[in-house]
């Protein structure tokens, strides 16, 4: 009896992981669709392709943000939560994320170690 009890949890836990795993929104964006967009909404401001020839001069363009190894949720938190003079576009977590794996696609160099002491970059340059 308790080894069916048992049994049943167990299928009980791995259904629910299945689950969890299927239905869940990944967080590796489509970049396809991230470039998508943000031609769409951010290139008025900002270089987002290399072929784009002009923007806000103000406004960093893609590839430099790219080069700046901000991590995806640095990324995610920066449009989740903009700021002046970037306005809200009022995007989906998805197309966030699909704009961070643009973004992030954008550095031609190797992807950076995952070393705990290395620090976000995101922020602004001062000094």
């Amino acid at each position: 009896m308790r080894l069916i009890t048992r049994l049943r949890n167990l299928v009980a836990f791995y259904t629910i992981l299945l689950l969890v795993g299927v239905l869940s929104p990944s967080w590796a964006g489509d970049l396809r669709h991230g470039k998508t967009i943000a031609q769409r909404w951010c290139a008025a401001c900002h270089v987002v392709v290399p072929e784009q020839s002009a923007a806000w001069a103000d406004a960093p363009s893609f590839s430099d943000i790219a080069r700046r190894r901000a991590d995806k949720e640095a990324l995610a938190r920066f449009l989740i939560d903009p700021h002046p003079p970037m306005p809200d576009m009022h995007l989906s977590r998805q197309e966030i994320d699909d704009i961070v794996s643009y973004i992030r696609s954008l550095d031609p160099r190797p992807a950076p170690s995952s070393d705990p002491e290395e620090k976000d970059t995101l922020g602004p340059k001062r000094g």
